[in-house]
């Protein structure tokens, strides 16, 4: 007999979020992540968050506002390295790769 799966509702995917100007923005004003640079941080958090097509909108307006697509987490990989790892990570990388 299969074990039966338990989902913590905490961990629930969610679907069909709205992704708004305001809710994007707020991206802009996240924190570090540990104690990695502001905008790898920023960068990473919002590629581990969004959709494709609302990390390309977070990019162009991070870009925009002089926010650097290709900073270095302390260990000197960038954002794009990082996806460059990932199986589905492609459609993110050409957007970085892009600005």
């Amino acid at each position: 007999m299969a074990a039966a799966s338990k989902t913590r509702p905490d961990k629930a995917k969610v679907v069909d979020e709205v992704w708004d100007d305001e809710r994007i923005g707020e991206f802009l004003e996240k924190g570090r992540l540990g104690d990695e640079p502001d905008d790898f941080s920023k960068l990473l958090y919002a590629y581990r968050s969004m959709r494709v097509e609302d990390f390309k909108r977070f990019v162009d307006r991070f870009a925009e506002l002089g926010g650097d697509v290709h900073a270095p987490a302390r260990d000197g990989r960038s954002v794009a390295e990082v996806i460059a790892k990932h199986k589905r990570g492609a459609p993110f990388l050409k957007i970085l790769n892009a600005v």
